[in-house]
């Protein structure tokens, strides 16, 4: 599955990024509109009305004298401001910073109208007053900000009736997300069933295909190809699991093969009177014979375990493959049950080096020629072919032109306890001289594959890395 993302996260992630932008949004615009720079960092532009009407705690009454305490007057430096204190007649009594374009006397419209004044002149004035031992003074603070001052009349009736709207709203609101929320639990219900169906039917093999699309195509896809996967690894069980009861059945019935003229030949040898030394000496090499036949074919189903488990013993050497496998063929030709058989070697490159095990190597290659030999007619030509590359790789071909194999045998092949359709003429081998071939190639970090046609014949070839790599 290419895309491994959870449908639920995607969901949680999408919901979660429009709610922080929504909430960023409405801070940021509460801010730009509400919002001032003051000395501090960023404040409510609620803020100087605030300051302003706090500041009467650093004012005081001083036998009908007002007097500022040092740190109202050091607030008013640090953030600053002016201040301007008027006594009940309308006069300055007072003043710290104030600009000269402000007047020194006030009349009772215009402290009022300066509650209500916009920006202007730098400022922004806020007033309030201070009572103190039975007197009055009014105070105006200037501050360097633009605010804007802006009072709302509204029929009070109306605004009454705006609670219970309100909270219609609300519960609108509340019942729209509860709807969506039970819609959506059944749908989510309703695929989270077809999912935990689907994987009960799975393990029951009677799953049926989803279609992937939607939220959940993803997930759907998965479940389609674990099916698959599943099927498939059944069928190569079913397949391995026939081929080895076959096996099993065609190993037993050939040890009998070889038990029975040992069995017999050493009745004869215990019989009486005894034979004499020259029947002693036939007899002895068919027992042989057979004893090492059937060594073999023990020998070659430990091997084939070994290999799977990574036991058996692995020592790479770097070998000069060319004379290696001429040697090789050599030993072959001069074996007396292929004496007559037709055998040929060829190479395209002088020499070269690869890295092998070479008692593993050999027993390969040894497996892939005679295989050729023993399943093809007498007349059967086997050749043995050497090339390299432009990647380094050495090239060895084992072709014959015999009888060939159909797609069928090909693709089974390497199998262990495949024995092909042939085997039927000449039952020799164990059914695993092949899968060992391939087993021992794969080891040395190489790659076999086989080319064969009906009535043409057949090519194994092996693909090694040269050197020491």
């Amino acid at each position: 599955m290419k895309n491994k993302k959870n449908p639920f996260l995607r969901i949680f992630v999408f919901v979660a990024v429009l709610l922080l932008i929504a909430v960023s949004a409405t801070i940021g615009m509460f801010y730009y509109f509400f919002g001032i720079t003051e000395p501090e960092g960023l404040s409510l532009a609620s803020w100087p009305n605030r300051f302003t009407d706090n500041f009467s705690i650093w004012m005081g009454n001083d036998n009908g004298e007002i007097k500022i305490e040092e740190m109202g007057l050091e607030r008013l430096d640090e953030y600053g401001l002016w201040l301007q204190v008027i006594d009940e007649t309308g006069q300055e009594v007072f003043c710290h910073n104030k600009p000269l374009n402000y007047p020194a006397e006030y009349s009772a419209s215009e402290l009022i109208s300066l509650s209500g004044s916009a920006y202007e002149q730098g400022h922004t004035v806020f007033v309030s007053s201070y009572e103190g031992s039975g007197e009055t003074w009014s105070y105006l603070i200037g501050f360097p900000y633009a605010i804007g001052k802006h009072m709302i009349y509204s029929d009070g009736d109306h605004v009454g009736r705006l609670s219970f709207l309100f909270l219609m709203g609300i519960s609108f609101i509340l019942c729209f997300v509860l709807l969506f929320m039970v819609c959506y639990g059944f749908w989510l219900t309703r695929h989270l069933g077809r999912i935990v169906k689907g994987i009960g039917d799975i393990s029951l093999r009677s799953y049926a295909t989803l279609t992937e699309k939607g939220l959940f195509g993803e997930v759907y896809r998965a479940l389609n190809q674990m099916d698959t996967e599943i099927r498939q690894s059944d069928k190569i069980q079913k397949d391995t699991e026939r081929l080895r009861r076959e096996w099993i059945v065609n190993i037993t019935h050939d040890l009998k093969t070889p038990l029975s003229p040992i069995k017999g030949y050493a009745e004869l040898l215990m019989g009486n009177p005894a034979p004499d030394k020259e029947v002693v000496q036939e007899y002895g090499g068919i027992i042989l014979k057979s004893a090492n036949y059937t060594e073999k074919m023990m020998n070659d189903l430990k091997l084939t375990y070994q290999l799977d488990s990574g036991a058996v013993p692995y020592h790479p050497q770097t070998v000069r493959l060319v004379r290696f496998l001429k040697e090789l063929v050599i030993d072959i030709v001069n074996d007396p049950a292929f004496a007559n058989r037709r055998i040929g070697f060829e190479s395209k490159i002088q020499e070269c080096e690869v890295r092998l095990d070479v008692d593993l190597f050999r027993r390969a290659v040894n497996n892939l020629i005679i295989n050729a030999l023993t399943h093809n007619p007498p007349e059967t030509e086997v050749t043995i072919r050497i090339d390299s590359d432009s990647e380094k790789k050495a090239l060895i071909c084992i072709s014959d032109n015999g009888t060939g194999m159909s797609d069928k045998e090909q693709s089974e092949l390497f199998n262990r306890y495949y024995r092909g359709t042939n085997t039927k003429e000449k039952p020799e081998g164990s059914g695993l001289g092949l899968a060992i071939a391939r087993q021992i190639i794969t080891l040395h970090g190489g790659n076999i594959d086989v080319k064969s046609k009906l009535g043409e014949g057949t090519c194994f070839m092996i693909v090694l890395s040269l050197g020491n790599q």
